[in-house]
Parts: C-alpha cells; structure tokens; sequence
C-alpha cells in the first residue's frame, strides 16, 4: 500500500464485463478462500485448457506422448518469459520439493560437506536437506534469523553460520511460515564468491514477483506456478544457471535422459503433463485481463487491509492490535498474531487450519514461529474486503473462544 493510503479499502477487482473475478474460478462460493499461497487456485480458463488436452491425449496418446517433448519446450520457453528469465535455462518439474530433491541429488559431497538452512525454512526442504547431510555423513546447521530482522541482519544471521566446511546453503526467497523475504541476492554472490552452492526455494516468488531471479546469482532456483502463478497443480520451474545444471536430471529417466538439461526434462516417460502444458494459459489470463502489475497492487493493497481489520479484531480482546511486523515484508501476504495458546507448533497451526476449514468454513493458513501462532493471510485477484471483513466479524469471536478452551 501506497504512503498515505492506510485505511484505504481496496475496491475489488471485475472482469471485463463487469463481473466479480471470482466469476473465472471453480472455488465453492460457500467458503471464504483466503490461502491462496497454499494450494493456489485454478481460474476456468486453464482448467478448461487442461482438460482439452487431457482429452486430445485420451483420444490418441500413440500421436500425443512423442509430440510432448516439443510441447513442453514451447511451454517452458512461454513460463520463462513470464518469469523474465532465459527459457534454455528453465526446466519445468512436478513442485519445487521435486526440484530440491532433484539439485540434492545431483551434489557431490565435498570434505566437511555441512548445510546451512534457516529456521524459516520451509519443513520439507529442511527434510531434504537432512537427508542430504546424512547421506554425506555432514550435518545441517541451522541459522536463526529473527522475524524482524532486516535485510542486513537476516544476511548476517545467514552468513554466522557459513564457513570452511559448508558446501550448501539451502534459502527461501520467500518464506512459507513467516511471509518474510530472505536477501537471497546478497547471499548469492556472497556464496559465489566463497565457491559454496547456494539453492533458492522461490515456491511462492512465481507471479508474485515481478522478476524473481533478476540480481539472484545462486547453483539452482525452484519456483511452484500453481500458488499465484495460477496454474494446475503440478508445475513449477526449476532454473539453473551455472556448472551444476549439467548433473541435472528428471526423477524418472526416460529416453531424452542423454540430451542436455533442460530437454531432457521434456521426456518423462507417460506423465500427464498437461497442468505444465496449461501454466501459460493461467498467467496469461491475469495478464491478459488486468495486467500482472496492476494484480500484484490489488493483491498488496488487499492483504494489508484484511491483515489490519483482522488484528484489530483481535485487539478488541487484548490481543496485538496490529499486522506483524516482519524485517522483509512480501507483497500480497501478512500476518496476524492469534491469541496466546493457539498454533505453537506446526502440528497445532495445521489443526487450527483444519477446524477452520469445517467450522467456520473458512481456508485460511495457520503458521507458527519461535513457539508462536500466526494467521497468514495470503491474497489474490478473486479475493474482496469483504472476505477478510467478514473473517474478522464472524470468525475472530470463535477462534478467542478457541484460545480459552471453549
């Protein structure tokens, strides 16, 4: 949100032909749907692309499987340039926890061979990291950096745990958990400079950044198209830039497994590819329609609103009056803090997102850091005030009574 403008109720956007936006989706309108970062959601249009070509497979897949190599180079070359970057570096794969597994896979383990993660980290790229260290016989060291830090302290916090017997960095660019930024490209060349590999989890950068990978010097850059980017589950971008892209290869070898990265990431045996064929219609249609910049300040301008209704409707009842104040904030996410005693623990926030889900029938993402529980409202184009507004009037009453046990 713009200076001057807090306070300012966003006006929701329309189609073109003056319909609400959620009017280009499947999401059940009996729910409210603000965890976009989640799970993504996928507007008609794609949905309906994807579904012809499914069909075109059905109807002759002799014809279909050996035209799909030249599909999906036509494909990634349309996500690269969505993505602003070079489509002969950028390879499309299921999800980025597949694109670490595949950057884990292709390492060689090096004397001392330790990895540095945060405490941001995502919880699956974290397992892989430590099933990486125990297969080199390393450790993974963990660097605490405090929700509020900024760029410079989040780069210090970083680097403390960088020395001689590092080999990896594993850092989001966006973190899940937190909704904070990470100063991947001060990082990156720092990492460069030192000759340690640094791998970008960027899951939530796709669409919500406007060029992800610009400045980032890193080894490999993964990033999902199915959160903002819009696209079927099932697709994201694993881009990779420099020597290690040569000992890239796909989970399943196939008969392109001889051919360089990226193509032969086009051959994967009889996968359904057809949520990567699909991707580009999804961020097209958001092109298209309203434009990537102009969604990106609606979906900003959105989340700081819902976040301030949201934690003044938790004020009311002694709790912290205001969204959280994160070092490095990200466009289109925030957070609120829950009331004592709610989402300390990862298993207690996916519980709360559970109930929510039934009882208040509401999808939203309950996080938790440092022992304490967060709402994390993630926002896109289909979202209106009204929504978090209503969150704040109907449901905030019920998730305190939540917090006293009632």
């Amino acid at each position: 949100m713009n200076e001057g403008e807090v306070g300012t109720v966003p006006r929701p956007l329309t189609l073109p032909d003056g319909r609400p936006a959620l009017s280009a989706w499947t999401l059940d309108p009996r729910m409210r749907h603000l965890n976009h970062g989640s799970f993504g959601a996928v507007p008609r249009v794609a949905q309906e692309r994807q579904n012809a070509l499914r069909a075109e497979m059905e109807r002759a897949p002799v014809a279909w499987f050996p035209s799909l190599p030249g599909r999906l180079a036509a494909a990634r070359a349309a996500v690269a340039g969505h993505l602003r970057t070079d489509g002969r570096d950028l390879a499309l794969v299921p999800n980025a926890s597949a694109g670490v597994g595949i950057v884990h896979a292709a390492l060689a383990a090096r004397p001392g061979g330790d990895i540095v993660v945060t405490d941001h980290g995502y919880g699956a790229v974290t397992m892989s990291a430590q099933r990486l260290a125990d297969r080199w016989g390393t450790r993974v060291r963990t660097a605490r950096v405090p929700l509020a830090a900024d760029a410079e302290q989040a780069y210090e916090a970083v680097l403390a745990e960088v020395d001689d017997d590092v080999a990896l960095i594993v850092l989001d660019q966006i973190t899940s958990a937190t909704a904070r930024r990470m100063p991947v490209e001060r990082v990156g060349a720092e990492a460069a400079r030192r000759g340690v590999a640094l791998l970008v989890d960027g899951a939530h950068a796709p669409g919500l950044l406007a060029a992800p990978l610009d400045g980032l010097v890193c080894d490999a850059w993964v990033g999902n198209l199915h959160k903002w980017g819009c696209a079927p589950r099932g697709t994201a971008a694993l881009v990779a830039r420099g020597p290690l892209r040569a000992d890239l290869h796909p989970l399943i070898d196939s008969w392109g497994a001889a051919e360089p990265f990226p193509d032969r990431f086009d051959h994967q045996g009889t996968i359904d590819a057809t949520g990567c064929l699909a991707a580009p219609t999804a961020m097209e249609f958001i092109d298209d329609t309203w434009g990537w910049d102009t969604a990106r300040r609606y979906m900003d301008e959105l989340a700081e609103h819902g976040a301030r209704v949201v934690a003044e409707a938790f004020g009311r009842s002694g709790n912290p009056a205001d969204p959280v104040d994160v070092g490095m904030p990200v466009p289109g996410m925030r957070l609120v803090r829950l009331p004592d005693g709610l989402g300390g623990s990862r298993i207690a926030a996916d519980a709360l997102r559970d109930r929510a889900t039934v009882e208040l029938g509401v999808e939203a993402a309950f996080t938790s850091f440092d022992g304490l529980g967060y709402l994390r409202l993630s926002a896109h184009v289909y979202n209106t005030p009204e929504d978090y507004e209503h969150f704040a009037e109907a449901c905030v009453p019920v998730v305190e009574k939540w917090a006293r046990g009632l």
